[in-house]
């Protein structure tokens, strides 16, 4: 219950301040082009808050916080005073309304630059992309790893972080082929070594985002510090924590086999769904076998699988492996609007990609989905949640021009039309679009909204 409301909450403050900041971009605009706006709301619905500015505008937080929308004095909704009729939204040129138009999703990609320049600003600590092996079979397996190597590169793009490395390959699904370049991580200690770029063919190369990274799914073998033996993490009401293992507890045998390491003990576990198994632990320096019956859950595949609730310690990560992504006042600026571009680029690419099939549908997301990302990342910290906050405002501004006509980008299209022809689209025609955009809108909410609820 904590975790869903701490994830309802963190999502209202993501929303609203997302909302804002493209509404403010309508309004802004609007008013310096003339137009009269009646009211300025974040939300729909019942006023929970309102104040009317000394400019005359009625500002609003409603009780509903999935959306927002600035209302402008226009003579096709409603009577307009003579007086009036020069700030009327309708009155104003084309290219005016183009601008105010086109001010929303422009207001979430600078709000994208500005959270990602705060983020960049604080610091953000990262683990350098290092790889230790790739996996036989993929489209990765052509590269002999013999020392760690570093990423440095995919597709041309320079990345930093694990993340970056993740968005990049991400941009790459349904291509033939994607480059990759690698150093000895040696050779940025200051050891002898060159880079090397290799074009992995990824002509066949699909996976599920669901189920797996773009890192591994590309055949990438991310290096981790060692495993120990040592139980880090013991849910109380886990299999484990019910049957008495405690944190600090050392494995030592299962079912009589000596422990292996921790992906044998692991698939033992998955394999003894419902069935009892012996757990030998050391603990204070006496040996101690506990029986334990796993829970079961259903795994990618929908096959029952066991669980104890229990995780491993593990070495600390190398010194040399660490990096804080962290720029002064000026440096942090092209910083985060570098950032930003990868993020529109990626979700162009998706989208693209969606339409052509190489991305499935399943993988659309919905606000459950954002509402546990939202709560995640701001349960990380601050950092984590302004990188939150620049990504899902660079998916608001590129939906919002999509050529939907209940979307800004489908007014925009009306008013390219304007340009060209020298003539509004006629009111009939429009209101033809409005209806099909919705239902288009309603159709692709409703596919998120499923595929919310079939994660749960």
């Amino acid at each position: 219950m904590i975790d869903f409301l701490w994830n309802l909450g963190s999502f209202i403050v993501a929303l609203g301040i997302l909302i804002a900041a493209h509404e403010y971009g309508h309004f802004w605009v609007a008013r310096r082009c003339g137009v009269k706006v009646e009211r300025f709301s974040i939300g729909f619905g019942k006023a929970i808050w309102r104040r009317t500015g000394q400019d005359g505008t009625e500002y609003v937080v409603a009780a509903i916080p999935l959306g927002g929308y600035v209302k402008m004095l226009d003579e096709r909704v409603d009577d307009v005073p003579e007086e009036l009729k020069d700030q009327a939204f309708n009155r104003k040129s084309v290219w005016q309304r183009i601008a105010i138009v086109s001010a929303g999703p422009i207001a979430n990609f600078l709000f994208a630059i500005i959270a990602l320049y705060a983020m960049y600003l604080i610091g953000v600590p990262a683990i350098k992309p290092v790889i230790d092996s790739t996996v036989a079979g993929t489209p990765a397996a052509q590269i002999i790893v013999k020392e760690p190597l570093q990423v440095m590169a995919v597709g041309g793009q320079k990345v930093r972080d694990w993340e970056e490395v993740n968005l990049a390959l991400a941009g790459h699904i349904g291509d033939s082929k994607v480059d990759i370049t690698l150093a000895p991580l040696s050779r940025l200690e200051g050891s002898s070594g060159d880079e090397k770029t290799y074009s992995l063919n990824t002509q066949d190369w699909k996976f599920n985002p669901e189920k797996e990274l773009p890192i591994t799914a590309i055949g990438l073998g991310m290096y981790r510090p060692a495993i120990l033996p040592k139980l880090g993490l013991v849910s109380d009401d886990g299999a484990a924590g019910l049957a008495g293992i405690k944190v600090g507890d050392t494995l030592v045998a299962i079912d009589g086999e000596t422990y292996k390491g921790w992906p044998r003990f692991v698939e033992i576990i998955q394999g003894s769904a419902n069935e009892t198994v012996t757990i030998t632990v050391r603990r204070d320096g006496e040996q101690l076998a506990i029986k334990v019956t796993p829970k079961t859950r259903e795994n990618a595949e929908g096959k029952l699988e066991g669980v104890i609730g229990v995780a491993p310690t593990s070495e600390p990560w190398p010194e040399n492996m660490k990096v804080q992504l962290e720029y002064g006042f000026l440096d942090s600026f092209p910083v985060a609007v570098d950032k930003t571009w990868q993020l529109v680029s990626v979700s162009i690419k998706m989208i693209g990609k969606l339409l052509t099939g190489d991305v499935s549908v399943k993988n659309l997301s919905g606000p459950i989905s954002i509402a546990q990302g939202a709560g995640n990342s701001a349960d990380v910290g601050l950092v984590y949640f302004l990188g939150f906050l620049a990504l899902i405002s660079v998916n608001l501004g590129i939906i919002n021009l999509l050529p939907l006509p209940v979307l800004d980008g489908g007014h925009l299209l009306y008013y390219f039309v304007e340009v060209i022809t020298g003539r509004p689209v006629p009111e009939k025609v429009q209101e033809i679009g409005f209806r099909i955009g919705a239902a288009l809108l309603l159709m692709l909410m409703s596919v998120a909204l499923f595929n919310d609820f079939s994660r749960l």
